[in-house]
């Protein structure tokens, strides 16, 4: 046991001995480590809200969106095409097993004007399903009904952010907004919702959607079909997303006449599975981006470890002289200082630790971002702070084996 323990406690001698020395040596590490947790915790922090943010719409959600359009060879953005139909939504609840909701929705540019006040928004055409189907929460009055889609009816429900600017001192239900050329009454206000992959209905107007057709003249078809941009459709259960996938893209393949020629899909089926794994991803990379940025700095507190330990091998020439005259082994001298430096590196990572943690509790807690530190976050920046302790120490501690003991003992 004691001859286990013994090069640790020499090691442990060795930078007790020199602790200016040790000190800026660790702060180096202490910094690169804390550099490490602070920014991967954040990035960890942002993909947890932003999974959050989506896994509050429901495991059990498809989105199916117009593809894109190709104009003289030049493709343009997913959802660019204007193939997607209020038919087609009808069709897919008709016709669709294992479907609770189906959500068709569209959307116009207006300035709207109350009073002195206006404002540029999206006046977006909904059905009543778009309230469970895209968990809308009502502050106050009452979401769009079968009766006023039905009859065309120019009623509004204005997001938090239109309330504010429109109506900044007044309550706004019963009011009126003039949308383009057409006086629409606020019957409903939503409760601030923030952003999603859905987009935010805090800057919207919903009405409904057989109001936005007439008021808009909404584009049709040469079918003369109703076009829409998105539909909305809620699975009864989640395990069933992938076959009501397919089975809405056989419908709409047939429905569009693309079955004949083989044609690519002109419409796009997303759940929200899919996207969670996507945006996952991608956050993921930008996490690992900036944990190899701040890496640079444990880097460089590598070079200061090898640096210093350099040093040391010169000032304690007569030291390493001595104790291979009383019989140590270049295998005992190299354990000791590579030892030393993976020991000053551990500390430091130990201390980096701490110091990354707290300053990611200090920006959760300030509401600059969200900011999440997980084991493995902490476990890989100090095994990297002792990986290149090491790395960096096996220099000097082999050059430190492999001094002779007669040149050593007659140094100063």
């Amino acid at each position: 046991m004691r001859k286990w323990f013994e090069p640790f406690a020499t090691a442990w001698v060795g930078i007790a001995t020199h602790k200016l020395r040790s000190f800026l040596t660790i702060l180096g590490v202490v910094i690169g480590v804390a550099a490490v947790i602070t920014l991967m915790s954040v990035g960890k922090g942002a993909e947890q809200s932003i999974l959050a943010n989506i896994r509050s719409l429901g495991a059990d959600i498809l989105f199916v969106r117009p593809g894109a359009t190709q104009q003289a060879g030049v493709r343009t953005a997913i959802g660019s095409a204007t193939s997607l139909t209020l038919e087609d939504a009808q069709a897919i609840a008709q016709e669709v097993p294992d479907i609770v909701l189906v959500a068709p929705s569209s959307s116009s540019s207006v300035q709207a004007i109350a009073g002195v006040n206006n404002m540029r928004t999206q006046v977006v055409g909904v059905t009543p399903e778009y309230e469970e189907v895209y968990n809308i929460i009502m502050e106050s009055g009452s979401f769009v009904t079968n009766y006023d889609n039905q009859n065309s009816a120019r009623i509004a429900v204005i997001g938090s952010n239109v309330k504010d600017m429109l109506f900044p001192d007044t309550d706004p239900l019963g009011q009126t907004i003039r949308a383009g050329n057409y006086i629409i009454r606020v019957a409903g206000v939503l409760q601030s919702s923030g952003t999603s992959i859905t987009g935010t209905t805090d800057d919207s107007i919903l009405i409904p959607l057989n109001t936005l057709q007439l008021l808009a003249g909404q584009q049709r078809t040469s079918r003369g079909e109703h076009i829409v941009r998105t539909i909305g459709i809620k699975v009864t259960d989640p395990k069933y997303s992938t076959t009501v996938k397919d089975a809405i893209t056989s419908l709409l393949r047939y429905r569009h006449q693309l079955l004949a020629d083989g044609s690519e899909d002109d419409f796009t089926v997303t759940s929200i599975e899919q996207i969670m794994s996507t945006i996952s991803s991608a956050i993921n990379q930008l996490t690992l981006l900036l944990g190899a940025i701040a890496a640079i700095s444990l880097l460089v507190g590598g070079i200061g470890v090898m640096n210093i330990m350099l040093v040391s091998v010169m000032e304690r020439k007569r030291e390493i002289g001595i104790r291979k005259a009383l019989g140590a082994r270049e295998g005992d001298i190299w354990g000791q200082f590579l030892i030393e430096a993976a020991l000053l590196t551990f500390t430091g990572g130990i201390i980096g630790v701490a110091f990354g943690w707290l300053a990611s509790y200090f920006i959760q807690k300030s509401g600059l971002m969200p900011s999440l530190v997980t084991a493995d976050v902490v476990v890989l920046a100090v095994s990297v702070a002792i990986g290149i302790g090491l790395f960096f120490g096996f220099y000097p501690a082999w050059r430190a084996s492999r001094l002779n003991p007669i040149e050593a003992l007659r140094a100063e």
